[in-house]
């Protein structure tokens, strides 16, 4: 057993104890080559719904399925070790009833592995979550910019630039905590905001795009890796990747095109040491 194996994962319980310590490390997930690169440095791995938007395509997180959240949340467990995964819970799968919730919450944890779940909180949310961790579910919040809210919004925008989404941001995180979630994701505020509703609240809370006022920051992987062109205003990149895997395509087609790849070294011989090799397309 190698040494990353027999790692103990961070637990919800470490994560919740890191209120006012030191800032929480988290990025997003989707994949186990990934998670296995992301792992060491993160203390938690997101699989962010957000995967519909960035891996699938989808105009927004609207559409995407528990089913597909089960497959990413399998593929990050089985990639990474130390972390603690936190798997989101996808629009529609936590709204209904408590109920409905806990048996959708209780889905994604024994189908992926995972350690935690997490869910937008709007002002529905307080009773599902204090069902589910009276049941044993750990839950993460979410307040502030709440992407599957999108339709209600009619774009992704930052929220409490008004004293009413002031007062109803600051009431949906402190709900959230007192219902027992061990950290809470807050998105799209103001730093001013977002510094009121972590020293309000007694879990930490976890910034994207809500200033370094927060107990930790997250953000979607792709983004600060530079995968796309375009990035939100609150993303720093810290590689530009596309443009990293454009020239390396466009280096692979012209040597394909002029027959000069697969050289020698990629080319088996009659005679030679057979190696193992791993499957290609």
């Amino acid at each position: 057993m190698s040494a990353q194996t027999a790692a103990k994962r961070i637990s919800t319980a470490d994560i919740a104890a890191r209120k006012g310590g030191e800032p929480i490390v988290c990025l997003t997930a989707y994949d186990a080559p990934m998670a296995s690169i992301l792992d060491e440095q993160c203390d938690i791995l997101l699989v962010g719904d957000s995967l519909g938007m960035v891996v699938h395509g989808l105009p927004s997180t609207v559409g995407v399925t528990m089913e597909m959240m089960i497959l990413h949340g399998q593929a990050v467990m089985r990639g990474s070790a130390r972390a603690l995964v936190v798997v989101d819970m996808p629009f529609g799968s936590y709204e209904a009833s408590p109920e409905t919730a806990f048996t959708n919450a209780t889905r994604l944890l024994k189908e992926t592995g995972a350690q935690a779940v997490k869910l937008e909180s709007g002002r529905y949310a307080a009773d599902a979550i204090k069902f589910m961790v009276e049941r044993g579910v750990p839950v993460m919040g979410h307040v502030g910019l709440r992407p599957q809210a999108i339709n209600v919004y009619g774009a992704f925008k930052a929220r409490g630039r008004t004293t009413a989404e002031r007062a109803e941001i600051l009431a949906e995180a402190e709900a959230t905590a007192g219902a027992g979630a061990f950290a809470i994701v807050v998105e799209g505020v103001a730093e001013d905001l977002a510094r009121e509703i972590t020293e309000r609240v007694r879990v930490p809370t976890i910034g994207i795009g809500a200033s370094s006022c927060c107990d930790g920051q997250i953000l979607v992987t792709p983004d600060m890796l530079g995968v796309f062109d375009w990035t939100p205003k609150f993303v720093k990149r810290y590689a530009s990747l596309r443009a990293s895997i454009k020239e390396a395509v466009d280096q692979y087609a012209s040597e394909v095109r002029r027959r000069s790849f697969p050289e020698a070294a990629q080319v088996y011989r009659l005679g030679q040491p057979s190696r193992p090799v791993k499957p290609g397309a």
